[in-house]
């Protein structure tokens, strides 16, 4: 991969990230390499936006580089997804399971990659489908998660899950997540789920607080369709959340369809980094 542009990325409207942006920028530009501002970087932050260069993100950058933390990287991915770029995060989070280079390690981590020290790791994604059993109400990917969870009540809701057509059962308790090996160390390993190594052709199926003890998190094939048919909101609307991000509101009745996308998400990793001690580091396994 030849990078001879970068989009900046920044953390979503966020004008404190300028300074390290702008370490970034001049790093690359030292280094005769194109930048231009992503759309998700403050307004106030000035410098050339992909948008001025008048073509496609895809023709106008070979890489994004995101500021920030997870939840920029995950806003970026769905964004970028159907362009097949490959992307790569600076941490200025917490936890940062997602960002391969630490805001310390960012000047020398970007000299790796422009050496050719690095590979692309293809993550698999959500194609998640809200339809009300005649009409398609809403459409949408996701690299962690999608997840359903009820709104405004104390009481458990109910819904019924189907993989392949096949029923699984029916769950009473506060929701589920369906999550994609990448987002197997967010919020479905809170709900119990498995750590999954993020290449596996895999998906989480996590109930949360399920009221049935025998209802544990699955691993299924990564050609699985899940379907969740909703049965009882206990009285108020739904939510249907993508990566945590985006949130969708379910009144009942609803059909919510997941598989895996045809897009994927192409995630840069320099050649120091390590899966497991990132693992050991981000969770305290000493």
């Amino acid at each position: 991969m030849q990078i001879s542009s970068v989009g900046l990325f920044g953390r979503y409207k966020d004008p404190d990230v300028s300074s390290a942006l702008d370490a970034v920028r001049k790093h690359l530009e030292n280094r005769d390499i194109s930048v231009y501002i992503g759309d998700t970087t403050a307004d106030n932050i000035t410098g050339t936006r992909i948008e001025d260069s008048g073509l496609p993100v895809g023709e106008t950058i070979d890489l994004a580089v995101v500021v920030g933390g997870d939840g920029t990287m995950l806003h970026v991915a769905r964004g970028l997804a159907s362009y097949a770029l490959p992307m790569i995060g600076i941490n200025l989070g917490r936890l940062g399971f997602l960002t391969d280079l630490s805001a310390d390690r960012m000047h020398e981590g970007m000299d790796e990659l422009l050496r050719g020290e690095f590979t692309v790791e293809e993550r698999i994604m959500l194609q998640v489908q809200i339809s009300n059993g005649r009409d398609n109400l809403n459409e949408s990917v996701a690299l962690n998660d999608v997840t359903l969870s009820k709104g405004n009540t104390g009481r458990m809701i109910e819904f019924d899950t189907h993989v392949n057509s096949e029923p699984l059962g029916r769950t009473r308790g506060d929701g589920v997540i369906i999550s994609t090996p990448t987002g197997s160390t967010a919020y479905a390993l809170s709900a119990g789920g498995p750590i999954l190594h993020p290449l596996l052709p895999a998906i989480v199926f996590a109930p949360i607080c399920p009221h049935t003890l025998g209802h544990r998190p699955m691993v299924l094939d990564d050609s699985s369709i899940i379907e969740l048919e909703i049965l009882d909101l206990a009285g108020a609307d739904g939510n249907v959340f993508i990566d945590g991000l985006k949130q969708l509101a379910v009144s009942g009745n609803e059909i919510i369809r997941i598989s895996r996308a045809e897009t994927v998400t192409r995630m840069v990793r320099i050649n120091s980094h390590n899966h497991f001690t990132t693992l050991r580091s981000k969770l305290g396994w000493g």
